[in-house]
C-alpha cells in the first residue's frame, strides 16, 4: 500500500522541532533513575545492560514511613492542588507539554491503600487530565504507575505533544 504524500497530514511544529536537534539529557534526569531501561552513550539512548538482581531487593524511598519519603516532607504549599487526602504535583523542568502527579496524601502505596480512599483518587486523575490537555502543546495524557521508585501510589499523567 502506498500513501500519496499530499494525504499525509504535516507534523505538529513540537515533533518537526524534535526532529532536528539533539534532546539534552541533563545528569539529573530521568535518564539517571537506577530503573530506567536505557543508558546514555555519547549522546544517544542506548539499551541499558541487564544488571544481575540484588536480594533482598533494596528499600525504596519512603519504605521505612512517611517521615523517609520524600513526598512527604514536601510542603503541601508546593503542590498545584490539594484537599485533605490528595495533592496534585507537577514534575519540574520537562521537554514535554506537561507532567503532573495525582497522588493521595497519607503515605499510601497502591496495596495499603484504605478502602474509603480508594474510591476518592478517581475524580483528582480526571481533572488533572482535562487540565493538562487545555495546555499549548498537549495532545494526548498518558496514565502511568511505576512501584521501583518510591512506597507510595503516584499516577504520572504525561502529555503527549501532537504528532
Amino acid at each position: 500500500m502506498t500513501t500519496d504524500a499530499s494525504d499525509v497530514p504535516e507534523s505538529s511544529a513540537f515533533v518537526r522541532r524534535l526532529r532536528r536537534e539533539r534532546l539534552p539529557m541533563p545528569a539529573d534526569s530521568v535518564t539517571a533513575w537506577e530503573p530506567f531501561p536505557f543508558a546514555p552513550l555519547e549522546g544517544e539512548l542506548r539499551i541499558a545492560p541487564l544488571l544481575p538482581p540484588v536480594l533482598p531487593e533494596p528499600d525504596r524511598d519512603g519504605e521505612a514511613g512517611p517521615e523517609d519519603c520524600m513526598v512527604c516532607r514536601k510542603p503541601v504549599t508546593d503542590a498545584l492542588r490539594a484537599d485533605d487526602h490528595r495533592r496534585l504535583d507537577a514534575v519540574g523542568e520537562s521537554r514535554l507539554p506537561a507532567v503532573v502527579l495525582p497522588q493521595p496524601r497519607g503515605h499510601y502505596d497502591l496495596g495499603d491503600l484504605p478502602a474509603a480512599r480508594s474510591a476518592g483518587p478517581g475524580p483528582l486523575p480526571q481533572r488533572a487530565e482535562r487540565a493538562v490537555l487545555a495546555v499549548d502543546g498537549a495532545a494526548r495524557v498518558h496514565v502511568n504507575r511505576w512501584g521501583d521508585g518510591g512506597a507510595r501510589l503516584p499516577f504520572w499523567l504525561p502529555a503527549r505533544p501532537p504528532t
